[in-house]
């Protein structure tokens, strides 16, 4: 049993290392925003014209904010994750297509069915929050999901990561001691966070 937990611990980590790494580097940014992106307030992203069309397709009639979107984007070959900007109306709608390397903004007005599309301009700091903060299953698309479940499997991988590095620590009798003044340090540190924040 024990060496085959190694070996899970081994390769399970080895294969969770992009995840990891994605996570404590975001992490880390996020934590220290002023030192990546200066002091606050923070500007917003900056953007940079892609392309401009005259849209010739046909929206269909009342159709809301949301079927605009996906039939431009479909048209457009850009189908995927996005937002819709606060207040859409059919006349004019701005679509924030999410990407993790290339986000863009893209807006269409009914009166002259003109689409503008935007690149957001690429920062590290940007790339790293927009991967840590991706996730869940609430966009129809094959791809988000599987995104969303990578990050379910990475959650339980560093789960088995922790208990089966607790239980080989049990399991090689002279760490027990220091071990267990680590495990309890942690805990007991976690806790008074817990309580004093």
């Amino acid at each position: 049993m024990s060496l085959l937990l190694r070996r899970i611990h081994l390769y399970l980590a080895l294969f969770l290392a992009p995840w990891i790494l994605m996570y404590a580097a975001s992490t880390f940014v996020m934590n220290h925003r002023e030192l990546f992106r200066g002091p606050e307030p923070v500007p917003p992203p900056v953007f940079e014209l892609e392309r401009e069309i005259t849209y010739d397709g046909v929206m269909p009639d009342g159709a809301t904010p949301q079927q605009i979107a996906l039939q431009l984007m479909a048209s457009l070959g850009m189908e995927g994750a996005y937002a819709l900007a606060r207040n859409p109306t059919p006349e004019k709608i701005v679509i924030n297509r999410q990407h993790p390397v290339n986000p863009r903004r893209i807006t269409y007005t009914a009166a002259d069915r003109k689409v503008t599309i935007e690149k957001m301009v690429f920062s590290g700091p940007g790339f790293l929050e927009r991967m840590h903060r991706r996730r869940g299953f609430q966009h129809d698309f094959v791809l988000e999901d599987l995104w969303a479940a990578s990050v379910d499997l990475t959650i339980l991988g560093l789960l088995l990561l922790a208990f089966s590095g607790i239980w080989m620590w049990w399991e090689l009798r002279v760490t027990r001691r220091f071990g267990a003044v680590a495990l309890g340090a942690g805990f007991a540190l976690f806790g008074l966070f817990l309580a004093v924040l």
